[in-house]
């Protein structure tokens, strides 16, 4: 991780954009202090379903309790 002065960012911004493109994290700093950061875009999935699929991924990982699933809770609300 780099750190780049607003107006050397200011002069060379098709620059700093080429090395975050290449994967690199940039901070813009003023006057010596962080004031922003520059990461690179994570890739989109090109398939329309992988946000649904890394869902589920994300789901089926999580720990499972008593009680948790919406059968049991809807038996519960019906008192």
């Amino acid at each position: 991780m780099r750190s780049v002065s607003v107006a050397a960012v200011k002069a060379h911004l098709s620059a700093v954009l080429a090395e975050v493109e290449a994967g690199e994290e940039i901070i813009i700093t003023r006057r010596g202090l962080a004031v922003a950061r520059i990461v690179p875009e994570r890739p989109s999935s090109t398939d329309s379903k992988g946000w649904m699929n890394d869902m589920w991924a994300f789901v089926e990982a999580q720990p499972m309790h008593e009680g948790d699933s919406v059968a049991e809770m809807r038996a519960l609300a019906r008192y």
